[in-house]
């Protein structure tokens, strides 16, 4: 008879999974935040191609490059850490999940320098702020401070366990 049990996935591949879900979330929703949510935002009313023909003909054209080559840098990363995490067989749960806290963290600012320039362009265009005008890049800072937080915890964990188990057998 077959053995159709199978065995529970390793907890640092469940980690390590769950991070590149959330990062690949991050990257997806900055790049719509960037690209498309904050232009509609930012002038409500029009369409995206009409806020795109306007600042071309503002010669501030609303270009997606920076902002794609960051959303995929993060994807890649993310996926780098999720095939190691696969391959090595003895990984352990805190570095994976601190791996992907680290890049969570450093997510923000790169966001906020893809978004600069298009951010600069709308307001150069429109006469508005060059802020957020959408609330997503807020919810993503937010995101970003989350898993700061918890990095510092995750850290501070790490280390007093270390100092109890040198207590221990030192």
């Amino acid at each position: 008879m077959e053995n159709t049990v199978k065995p529970q996935p390793r907890r640092a591949v469940v980690a390590a999974a769950a991070g590149f879900a959330a990062l690949a979330a991050y990257a997806i929703v900055g790049a719509l935040q960037i690209l498309v949510w904050n232009p509609l935002a930012a002038v409500p009313g029009a369409t995206l191609g009409q806020i795109r023909a306007e600042m071309a003909r503002a010669d501030q054209p609303l270009t997606a490059n920076w902002v794609l080559a960051w959303g995929m840098s993060g994807i890649v990363l993310a996926t780098v850490v999720l095939l190691v995490t696969i391959v090595r067989m003895n990984s352990r749960v805190g570095p994976v999940v601190a791996a992907y806290l680290v890049l969570l963290v450093f997510a923000a600012p790169g966001h906020f320098f893809a978004g600069f320039g298009p951010g600069m362009s709308l307001a150069d265009t429109f006469l508005v702020s060059g802020a957020d005008h959408a609330p997503w890049g807020m919810l993503l800072y937010v995101v970003s401070a989350a898993s700061l937080l918890a990095l510092i915890v995750l850290i501070i964990r790490a280390g007093r366990s270390a100092t109890a188990h040198a207590v221990r057998h030192g």
